[in-house]
Order: structure tokens, then sequence, then C-alpha cells
């Protein structure tokens, strides 16, 4: 991967999973479940980045999670979390929510609502592994301001730009923007929804709004270690 230039994955190019049967669709970016690219599995500690469609009622039954830090964005609807330790949550769009699976952990996530449920869930593998689950929710992150998850050494960032505003994007070793709506120019390339960049040693990026648009931009220094 070349560095400081931004590599593109349009979202027609992401990997169709889920269950349509019982009201799951999903847009795989990594390999994922049934799906295996062995030259697309992960980006620094980035492992998934999920788009997850609900219909009303459905839902992921209860099912375990160990070493992972979960982190959810929803795009429309509410989410119903509950989870072994106890936390029981409704997440709605502009929350952020993050599960530390730490030595393991497990939960259910649901459409418990009427309406359909979009919302992305990106997993990060930290940097040491084991230790007690842990559970947070923002609600209503502003503009610019990073979401830290120490145990990945990473950062997310939320950007909800007018027609011709942009973002100067935060210099990181692995870089990782997703276009959740509208249309961003980044470089010579526009992405619309569903398209995200990948960069290597990003620095003097900026993202420009081409239509009114969200984007949200994950800033990673260290790669997990293994063994």
């Amino acid at each position: 991967m070349t560095q400081g230039r931004p590599i593109i994955q349009r979202a027609g190019e992401r990997f169709r999973g889920g269950d349509l049967p019982a009201g799951i669709e999903t847009w795989h970016a990594f390999s994922f479940a049934g799906f295996y690219d062995p030259d697309n599995v992960r980006f620094g500690p980035l492992s998934a980045c999920n788009e997850e469609h609900l219909a009303p009622g459905a839902g992921f039954a209860e099912h375990p999670h160990r070493d992972t830090e979960i982190v959810t964005w929803v795009i429309e609807g509410e989410l119903t979390h509950e989870d072994s330790t106890g936390h029981v949550s409704v997440v709605r769009p502009g929350d952020v929510q993050r599960l530390g699976a730490g030595a393991g952990v497990r939960h259910v996530e649901r459409n418990a609502g009427a309406a359909p449920l979009r919302f992305l869930q990106m997993w990060l593998t930290p940097s040491e592994f084991g230790g007690d689950p842990s559970y947070e929710v923002v609600r209503g992150l502003a503009d610019g301001t990073p979401y830290a998850l120490t145990r990945a050494d990473a950062s997310l960032r939320v950007w909800r730009l007018d027609r011709g505003t942009g973002a100067d994007l935060p210099a990181a070793p692995w870089l990782y923007a997703h276009v959740v709506r509208g249309t961003v120019r980044l470089g010579d390339e526009e992405l619309r929804a569903g398209d995200a960049a990948r960069v290597v040693d990003a620095s003097r990026l900026r993202a420009e709004a081409v239509d009114p648009a969200e984007l949200l931009v994950w800033e990673m220094h260290a790669e997990p270690h293994f063994g």
C-alpha cells in the first residue's frame, strides 16, 4: 500500500453477508465469517467494519467475544444492546457505543423498534489481551472530538459537513475514513455513502463535502501484537 495515498474501497466492493430471511443484511469491508481474503484481513488494528441492516424485530442472538474492542455507530433507527455484565442500553444516531470484550463477554443486539435499523460496527484488536470486560455509551459525539480507545491506541472522530466545507484529517500511521452519507472529496477521489479510504502514514489530508456529508475517521497508531 502506497504511503500517504488513499486506497479506496467502494460500497459495492464490500462482501455481502447476513441472513436475509431473518431480516439481517450485512456489508463487510474486511474478511469476516464465511468470507476470507488473505489480502484483506485487517488495516492496522481495525479488523471489521460491518454495515448492518436489521428489519424491525431482527437481531443477533446471544454470542461471545473476547480480546476485541467493538465500536458501534447508529446511522438510523435504534439499537438495543444487552450483555453478560448487566448492561442494557438503547443506542441512537449520534451516540458511540463501545464494548471492550476483555477476557470474555456475551451480548445480544437487536432492533426492538418499529423502524428499520442501520448501523456501522467496527472491531479493533487491542494491544494487550485479557482483562475485565468494559462498556460505555457516549451520547451525541461532537464534531471533530476524538473518542479514544486506549487499549487499541486509536481514536474515532465524526464530521458532519455542509456542502463546500471541509475537515483536516489527523496524521496517523493508519487512517481509515468511511462516508456514512453524502459525498466527500479526498485528494483526487470522490467518496459516496458506503465508500471508505485506507491511508498509510497519513498527513496533510483534507476532506471536502461535495454534498452535505457525514464522515467517520479512525486514527490508529499501533498494530496488535500476537503471541
